[in-house]
């Protein structure tokens, strides 16, 4: 058997798994590295090289050093500052979405998404829109940002690892800006006169008001409750008038099911479902309530907690230990109505909707730090200090000295080490903030598309393209890369698209006898380019749920947008290299 069959078959299985979503990417990934290895397509040594690319490697550091900058506020601060004072809607979601390209530039989109999030449901407000309005245009803003540098995105770096491979040297840190630059312009042009207008007006489940919020919290019982005989059936219509539904009777730190009839003890608490707050329901149900509605000078926020959260894994207690009482939770989300169970049993996970109270700065800190994401109410700016400048220095003196030759591995992991060392980013936060399922990815599928390539597998599929495109003009050329890369990432998310057709360009280029970095270029363009569903990229899922988005509206704002992405990355770069 040829090694152009098997490796052609293991990239087809690998692109299958990917596909059918029933197993997680990096499992896929090294379940494909071993299958590479066993049918002797690479080498033990080979198999494991790819966990010290460096590709991966600068992924990690860019990582840490992205989550320094959110976590000092920095972002936070130039986001508030650069977002114009209008009158306008069009004007200030313009510049939300220009700071969350810009931001998404430069660190991780999904913290560029976190960060300017809020923003863009505050002017939402601001103008009575819904946010649907704003925030798949935000989402999609933050993916045109990542295509316009080096470090932008993950599938950036993979594709430089391939030009490092076949033509000798990696992509500088702007060599896509112009081509990237172009299209993020444009896109961002259409997002701000017309994408947001055809954004889907339904309300979401990020609205203000009491009409769309859903907590969940305990209520003690009084003594007088007991003496009375009161029972379950009773407690539950008493609640049912004071606005709650009783979701469940806690006893002994256990759900307890009783019958409506059953006796209710003084030590039990109810679990309660709400739209109000629990000193409301406590007031109108005569029952005691753990937090207090008269605390002075505190502020009330519903948070989501976001994947990298500190908090994850921890349960509730650790909001108030960490913030040393100074925030407190008031309620849980949804999920802990599913659960019904006592809070304190809950830990808390990445997507939980989480009701907080505590003072300004103390909240604003936590929601930063703890990686939380603010959905109704914003709480109060903490001031970036001395840290946050030392943190945007460091980051900035990286990207230079990667701009003017020097390697971006070992620039990036000095700034990481800096950053570290000088105490600008906890040690826990810095380990937290390196994603190792995305790193196992590419460190897996990286000697894969090596052999993929080696045993000709990239080459066939390059001559067909090359049979298909025979004579076209240089812009049809790339206009049909752009397009056919595009098209897998419906199926793909955008690391593994890059890492599939990365080779399959650099074939593509030698088969029309075009520049390979025209063809690299619009490979790494069409990677990131998924606007047309929600799962092809993190930011269109992040955004699905709190915009109360269906599958079938992504195309209605994503598909101009596509086409627009299509034919300005061809055009520009048709002139660049023709």
């Amino acid at each position: 058997m040829s090694d152009a069959f098997l490796s052609s078959a293991i990239m087809l299985l690998a692109l299958a798994l990917f596909i059918s979503d029933r197993l997680r990417p990096d499992a896929v990934a090294l379940i494909i590295l071993l299958l590479a290895w066993v049918t002797g397509l690479v080498s033990l040594e080979e198999a494991l090289a790819g966990f010290g690319s460096p590709a991966v490697i600068i992924v990690a550091a860019v990582l840490v050093v992205g989550r320094a900058v959110e976590y000092s506020g920095a972002a936070q601060a130039m986001t508030r500052l650069f977002v114009p004072r209008s009158r306008f809607a069009s004007v200030r979601i313009g510049g939300v979405l220009l700071m969350g390209a810009l931001l998404s530039a430069f660190m991780n989109n999904i913290a560029a998404l976190a960060i300017t999030m809020p923003i863009a449901l505050n002017v939402a407000r601001d103008h009575d829109l819904p946010a649907g309005a704003v925030l798949m245009p935000l989402a999609f803003a933050t993916i045109l940002g990542g295509m316009t540098t080096l470090i932008g995105t993950p599938a950036n770096l993979i594709i430089s690892s391939v030009r490092e491979d076949t033509v000798g040297a990696p992509f500088g840190m702007f060599d896509m800006t112009p081509a990237g630059g172009a299209l993020a312009l444009a896109g961002l042009a259409y997002l701000t006169l017309f994408g947001w207008r055809l954004a889907p007006r339904r309300q979401g489940e990020v609205e203000s008001g009491p009409t769309h919020r859903v907590l969940v919290f305990e209520l003690s019982l009084p003594i007088a409750a007991t003496l009375g005989q009161m029972r379950v059936g009773q407690m539950r219509e008493r609640l049912r008038e004071a606005g709650a539904v009783m979701l469940a009777v806690l006893r002994e730190g256990q759900r307890a099911k009783l019958e409506p009839d059953a006796l209710l003890f003084h030590d039990d608490r109810l679990l309660v479902m709400s739209r109000d707050y629990p000193w409301k329901v406590a007031e109108g149900a005569d029952l005691f309530a753990d937090v207090a509605g008269d605390r002075p000078d505190t502020i009330s926020s519903h948070v989501t907690v976001i994947h990298g959260s500190s908090l994850i894994g921890q349960d509730y207690g650790a909001i108030g230990a960490r913030t040393g009482g100074a925030v407190e939770l008031v309620a849980a989300g949804p999920r802990a109505a599913r659960l019904r169970r006592p809070l304190q049993t809950n830990l808390i996970e990445a997507g939980d909707q989480l009701y907080l109270r505590g003072e300004p700065e103390a909240l604003a800190e936590l929601v930063r730090q703890a990686r939380l994401l603010e959905v109704e109410q914003e709480a109060a700016p903490v001031k970036p200090g001395r840290p946050a400048l030392l943190v945007v220095a460091i980051y900035a003196a990286a990207v230079l000295l990667a701009s003017i030759g020097i390697e971006t591995t070992a620039a990036f992991i000095g700034a990481a080490l800096a950053i570290c060392l000088l105490r600008l980013l906890p040690a826990d936060e810095a380990y937290r903030s390196v994603d190792i399922p995305v790193l196992v990815l590419l460190a897996g599928m990286i000697p894969v598309g090596r052999a993929f390539d080696e045993a000709g597998g990239s080459d066939a599929i390059a001559a067909a393209l090359g049979w298909l495109l025979a004579g076209a003009p240089l812009f049809v050329m790339l206009a049909v890369i752009v397009g056919v890369t595009m098209l897998l990432t419906v199926f793909l998310n955008n690391i593994a698209t890059a890492l599939v057709m990365a080779q399959v360009g650099v074939g593509a280029a030698a088969a029309l006898g075009i520049d390979p970095d025209a063809a690299l270029l619009a490979v790494l363009i069409g990677s990131s380019c998924d606007f047309l569903t929600p799962i092809g990229h993190q930011n269109n899922l992040i955004v699905m749920r709190p915009g109360n988005y269906r599958f079938r509206d992504y195309p209605k704002v994503g598909l101009p947008l596509s086409l627009l992405a299509i034919f300005v990355t061809a055009w520009v770069l048709s002139r660049l290299y023709g």
